[in-house]
């Protein structure tokens, strides 16, 4: 599978950006997909993931109720809508791809993709 992940930018805090990734290459509806994002001077770290079918979401304590992951598999697309942000969500933020049923770790996830930037204003 690769993706792409794009929509990232410069936001106030409080602002809002929505990120996509699209997949190509596989069945993407074969893979469940997440979000990690890396802060500067910090390691990658998981932010939210989604199950194959999209019934399931779970997400990291930080962004909850602030961030939503979705996905339409009928445009192999998934999204972390990201609402009510903070300077501290500032980092790289990737989209991964696992056959796994759902992961929460880096290494559990098979597929990367490139990054996109996001920052956040105080």
């Amino acid at each position: 599978v690769q993706l792409q992940a794009y929509g990232g930018g410069l936001v106030q805090a409080g602002g809002f950006l929505r990120l996509s990734c699209a997949a190509s290459g596989r069945t993407f509806s074969n893979y469940a997909t997440g979000w990690f994002r890396r802060a500067p001077g910090k390691e990658r770290k998981f932010v939210a993931t989604i199950t194959r079918s999209g019934s399931t979401t779970y997400y990291e304590d930080s962004v909850k109720g602030r961030f939503t992951i979705s996905r339409d598999n009928a445009k192999n697309m998934v999204y972390l809508q990201m609402n009510s942000l903070k300077p501290e969500d500032t980092a790289v933020y990737y989209c991964a791809a696992t056959s796994r049923g759902t992961a929460y770790y880096r290494r559990d996830y098979d597929y990367w993709g490139q990054g996109t930037q996001v920052t956040v204003s105080s």
